[in-house]
């Protein structure tokens, strides 16, 4: 197989794998009381870029965007998959055959920089929720996440690693 096709599809299967991760523990966190942000805002946020808009007081109170979550979860899992391609780019598609956690989670920890330095600041929260009534919680919350994700980067790479073990 073509070594830029096998990335591709690594790419795409890795990081959506590591996303689904994220959001079960997303799901967790909001069953036990904890909020969590919704790919919504995410569309939201976008859908107001035709307009020049990409920075709110509050996202939350932003006008709604038609398809905002389909937007958003599309966008989200994108990311994801973007994340991922990083992970391969830095370590080569050696890693995507023999997976490691060490630079998986090292890859989730450093995704922590997209929310605390563009999306934050963005939706109003301000750079790492520093204008949130607990920023020292919600940026913690925020580096937890993303080093799950970087731990479902392993995971997801050691199951494409398991079911498709060679290059074709």
């Amino acid at each position: 197989m073509n070594g830029y096709l096998e990335f591709v599809l690594r790419s795409i299967l890795i990081g959506c794998g590591a996303t689904l991760v994220m959001d079960a523990w997303a799901w967790l966190l909001r069953r036990l009381g904890i909020p969590s942000m919704s790919v919504g805002l995410l569309g939201r946020w976008l859908g107001h870029f035709p307009q020049g808009r990409w920075r709110h007081e509050s996202i939350a109170r932003a006008a709604p965007v038609r398809g905002e979550r389909w937007l958003g979860g599309c966008a989200h899992y994108a990311i994801g998959v973007a994340f991922a391609a990083l992970l391969l780019a830095i370590c080569g598609l050696g890693w995507a055959h023999a997976p490691s956690l060490a630079p998986a989670l090292w890859v989730g920890v450093v995704t922590v920089l997209a929310p605390w330095l563009l999306l934050q600041p963005a939706f109003g929260a301000g750079i790492a929720s520093s204008k949130t009534s607990a920023p020292l919680f919600n940026a913690g919350k925020s580096l937890v996440t993303h080093t799950v994700f970087g731990a479902g980067l392993y995971l997801a790479g050691l199951l494409v690693a398991k079911v498709w073990p060679v290059s074709l």
